[in-house]
């Protein structure tokens, strides 16, 4: 039971790690969008960050495993299942970067404008504002709500089990109906989810240490 727990494990962390970098990437073009100069951009970006707030994550994920399947299938002629943890990983990447781009923006909206205004007036290139002035500004702003998101996807990587891939509630769920002991196996799933989420807020923590801005004085 250990072994298959601890492989469980290993699967949860992967698609916690691949889909918060993914999604964290994602998050910082949406939110670059909805603050573009071209009104299609901005209309796009929202759009986007409208509809995954607006659709369950489960329903996402079953939309991209079994929708996957369906256009590879279309493609290729012939039945074809598309990867679970590929499935699973793109569709937390596509929540996580809906929500994470809501936050992103609004950390950036409260960037006073005379701080890009003078980057440009100084010569930076778009790209420079953002990486030099906008970016080291809007991470202290952006990670405690942030800190809060990737604590729910530690959460929602269990939703992937749906769709088959062997995580820590997908060996729980076939423990408890193999062994018909169900109460033991989701107690161990649920102390597992546990000490990860701890762990990151431990981590998380230290984090924004790091990055608080000095209070201002009065």
């Amino acid at each position: 039971m250990y072994y298959h727990f601890l492989s469980g494990l290993m699967v949860t962390i992967s698609v916690f790690s691949v889909s918060v970098c993914l999604g964290t990437a994602v998050g910082l073009v949406v939110a670059a969008g909805t603050s573009a100069n071209s009104a299609y951009l901005r209309s796009t970006a929202q759009a986007y960050v409208a509809t995954i707030r607006g659709v369950p994550e489960l329903l996402i994920i079953l939309l991209a495993f079994f929708g996957g399947t369906a256009a590879i299938s279309a493609i290729a002629g012939r039945y074809i299942e598309v990867n679970a943890f590929a499935s699973g990983v793109g569709a937390l990447t596509i929540v996580f970067a809906g929500y994470a781009a809501e936050i992103f923006r609004g950390a950036l909206t409260s960037i006073p404008k005379g701080q890009g205004e003078a980057a440009l007036s100084l010569g930076l290139s778009r790209w420079q504002r953002w990486v030099f002035i906008l970016l080291p500004q809007m991470v202290p702003l952006a990670l405690p709500a942030y800190t809060n998101l990737c604590i729910s996807l530690i959460k929602d990587t269990a939703l992937v089990s749906i769709v088959g891939l062997s995580d820590v509630m997908r060996v729980a769920f076939i423990g408890a109906g193999t062994m018909r002991a169900p109460l033991p196996f989701y107690l161990a799933a649920a102390a597992i989810y546990l000490a990860c989420t701890t762990v990151a807020l431990f981590g998380f923590r230290l984090l924004n240490n790091r990055f608080q801005l000095p209070e201002r004085s009065k």
